[in-house]
């Protein structure tokens, strides 16, 4: 992938929140449609589960249908359940990176509005410190002209999705190819960071 964000281990965060298991840590991404997501941080050792679901508004129990509006204020997000003595925040947010378009504002490849924009949710004051360092290693890298315009923002309660969302790309997977085409998100994200 070439551009490496940050080589630091996060480990010993303090957790803030619910504990998602003992010795276990959680991660909340938004990057555009979940399902396209998902697949990226599934099969990463040390990755426990990774849940879709909906995060950042105002509404409480949102529906896929209310989100899609555009007028709940959440956005579609995975929450990533990890092990930190196996895989370190720091590598999450790398992966993280390499699979949106962090040059684009309330919008994701095919996808438009609020709830499609980017954020990293942050758990405690270690992620936030390592969102942020990230981001301003991409912003000075110079590998892009423009701003970056991904959110580092406080976690708050996440929504999971509905079961039919879940695991979407292996329970449709023809659906899904025709639709991660047709989005003409791995072509963009060939453009910004080069070959997987």
């Amino acid at each position: 992938m070439g551009f490496m964000l940050l080589a630091v281990v996060a480990s010993g965060q303090d957790g803030a929140g619910a504990a998602p298991g003992p010795g276990l840590e959680k991660a909340t991404f938004a990057g555009g449609c979940f399902w396209c997501m998902e697949p990226a941080f599934d099969k990463l050792p040390g990755v426990k589960s990774v849940i879709s679901g909906y995060t950042g508004g105002q509404k409480v129990n949102p529906t896929y249908e209310e989100v899609s509006s555009g007028t709940t204020g959440h956005a579609e997000s995975i929450e990533i359940t990890f092990d930190p003595a196996v895989i370190g925040y720091s590598a999450l947010l790398d992966v993280f990176w390499h699979n949106i378009d962090p040059t684009v504002k309330d919008r994701q490849f095919c996808d438009v509005g609020s709830q499609y924009r980017s954020a990293v949710f942050y758990h405690d004051e270690q992620q936030k410190r390592l969102a942020e360092a990230s981001k301003k290693a991409l912003e000075q890298s110079k590998r892009f002209p423009g701003p970056i315009y991904t959110e580092i923002v406080a976690a708050t309660t996440f929504y999971p999705a509905e079961e039919y969302h879940q695991k979407y790309y292996q329970k449709n997977p023809i659906r899904y190819k025709y639709y991660r085409y047709g989005c003409g998100r791995d072509q963009r994200l060939r453009e910004l960071w080069g070959k997987p």
